[in-house]
């Protein structure tokens, strides 16, 4: 019931909420994106959603308009090169993720659930089918965030994404929203270099 309706029923009312509270930001980060380099205030990256359909996630873009595109930072020559200057504040908040609110509305994604992997990602893919997590919807934040981030493994993020596809329950979402505030807060995982998956953060 709570998976197939009221989860559902939560994430319109709070991501509807929260774009109209955070409309005026939305606003100050888009100004600052223009003014701070060229290109467009949205960056658009091909993800894996529920069931392993294709979608285009979006995030406040923070890397130059001319970086390489769904390729791992850690490829890059000189990844600090390519982060704008409102690009490292945004990563470092993780504003830059506040655009997948239109999409959490729209049912793309969900509030909480595994973070959308990219499309190249397989090996990551490949793990979480063996624990059912590519059968729930994308979340803003999940579980695997609130326990190691970008610090963890591939087989540990599939493992923790796993755990919460077989338990999602109120009380759950609840936990991953609060620890996701802390983690936040405390950059607790953040790093903006190599991840234990071999990939890094995007644009």
């Amino acid at each position: 019931m709570y998976q197939k309706t009221v989860k559902r029923i939560l994430d319109v009312v709070l991501s509807g909420l929260a774009i109209l509270t955070l409309s005026p930001l939305f606003a100050v980060i888009a100004i600052w994106i223009k003014l701070d380099s060229k290109g467009p205030v949205l960056f658009r990256q091909t993800r894996i959603g529920i069931h392993k359909t294709q979608f285009e996630i979006l995030k406040f873009r923070t890397m130059q308009q001319d970086a390489p595109s769904n390729v791992p930072t850690h490829m890059f020559a000189d990844s600090h090169h390519w982060i704008t200057r409102a690009g490292r504040f945004l990563r470092k908040s993780s504003l830059d993720e506040l655009p997948q609110l239109l999409q959490i509305f729209t049912g793309k994604m969900s509030i909480v659930g595994p973070r959308p992997a990219l499309w190249n990602q397989y090996d990551l893919i490949a793990e979480r089918d063996k624990y059912g997590a590519n059968d729930v919807r994308p979340g803003l934040t999940g579980w695997a965030q609130v326990n190691g981030r970008d610090a963890l493994s591939v087989e540990e993020k599939a493992r923790y994404d796993g755990e919460y596809a077989a338990h999602v329950t109120f009380g759950m979402d609840v936990t991953c929203i609060w620890k996701s505030v802390s983690t936040v807060v405390t950059r607790k995982g953040f790093s903006e270099g190599r991840r234990g998956d071999g990939q890094e953060n995007q644009k």
